[in-house]
């Protein structure tokens, strides 16, 4: 029996359900349970993307009603959950669980960028002893990336400080602590070993199999080509063989073959998608290989060539339909959003709405707030 084909509008519902932002998980009242529902969104998201301090409070704020910036705060001081290099290389902020469960199985990941980067400037360093130098100095004391490379120029004269620092970022699970990324605090990056910051040793239990079947449960239906890209490991293809007897199996619009559990929810097409402001960096719009199921192939350029910063976007019947930004002053926090193309009234409304939403949170008590949308580009 040939398998059903999910359209694309199909994809976009199924990924809004699973990533939250269909809807948003209503605020309890007790602090615990208020904890609780943050480190859960986290977890059941794997994550979410932090090369900024800030986009993580954003992102939580865009699926869980009532989230305040304190109840994120409170978790990161509290180290129960942590900024780390994970997925692709780059810095997630994920639960203490699931740092020491994911990092060994991200670790081939970190050691093909270490080579393709700073190959050349780490020849002849024993990599070894590199980590182990770089380990007992961030232990001693959290440390930035610039003290550290210049602690070990000491040992490893000739190289690259930097080269150096980047090798024991790749080499050891070094998290960043507070003050950084706390809200309402400034901090530069400083970094410690998880062991040391979390008190428990790397976990050796959990399988690339418990981390597929994660992803599709917050991302799928997917191809192994877009878990490969949501994780920057390869060779996943072996996993899904072994998985596909416990699995569903779907087809896209262009024959691409999607895997997916056989329980997890899969709205009808139909359903409405309310407007939603999605962080800088989120995963929402990363994760797969094929990013057509949020966002079209004609609007993906613009995503990129900003200095590096991948902006936040706005969400319209589901789709990436514009980007925003938050500008700040001593007495004046603005929200432009830069619409791909033309918003009726009704749209327009619903994003002043949501803008305004974001404004409470974001902006400082007694600062002014205003809303701005430049013309349609």
């Amino acid at each position: 029996m040939p398998d059903e084909v999910l359209s694309r509008q199909a994809l976009n519902r199924a990924l809004l359900e699973r990533q939250m932002l269909l809807w948003r998980s209503p605020a309890p009242a007790a602090a615990a349970d208020r904890a609780g529902r943050v480190i859960g969104a986290v977890e059941h998201l794997l994550g979410l993307q932090a090369q900024a301090p800030f986009p993580p409070y954003y992102g939580l704020w865009s699926r869980l009603a009532g989230f305040r910036p304190d109840e994120l705060a409170a978790l990161i001081t509290g180290r129960q959950v942590v900024r780390i290099a994970l997925m692709r290389g780059t810095i997630h902020l994920v639960s203490a669980r699931d740092c020491l469960a994911l990092r060994p199985l991200i670790q081939p990941v970190l050691d093909r960028a270490l080579a393709a980067t700073y190959g050349r400037q780490l020849a002849g360093v024993d990599t070894r002893a590199l980590a182990a130098a770089g380990r007992t100095l961030t232990e001693a004391e959290p440390r930035t990336f610039s003290e550290l490379g210049a602690l070990l120029a000491e040992q490893w004269p000739g190289h690259s400080p930097a080269a150096l620092a980047q090798g024991v970022r790749s080499l050891v699970p070094l998290v960043q602590v507070p003050p950084r990324a706390v809200w309402g605090a400034a901090g530069l990056a400083r970094h410690t070993p998880a062991e040391a910051w979390l008190g428990r040793p790397l976990g050796r239990g959990t399988s690339l199999d418990t981390i597929v079947l994660r992803y599709l449960a917050a991302f799928g239906p997917a191809s192994v080509r877009d878990a490969q890209a949501w994780s920057g490991l390869t060779r996943l293809r072996e996993v899904a063989d072994r998985l596909r007897p416990g699995l569903r199996t779907f087809r896209d619009e262009n024959g691409t073959e999607l895997l997916d559990l056989p329980d997890a929810p899969r709205p009808d097409p139909g359903t409405p998608a309310p407007v939603r402001m999605v962080a800088e960096y989120d995963n929402l719009i990363l994760s797969h290989a094929d990013r057509t199921r949020v966002v079209s192939e004609s609007d993906r350029p613009r995503l990129y060539g900003r200095n590096g910063v991948f902006p936040g976007t706005v969400l319209v019947d589901g789709f990436v339909a514009g980007l925003w930004r938050v500008a700040r002053s001593a007495s004046a926090v603005t929200l432009t959003v830069e619409p791909f193309g033309k918003i009726g009234a009704r749209d327009r409304d619903a994003i002043t709405d949501e803008a305004g939403r974001m404004l409470a949170f974001a902006a400082p008590a007694g600062a002014a707030r205003d809303i701005r949308f430049t013309p349609a580009r």
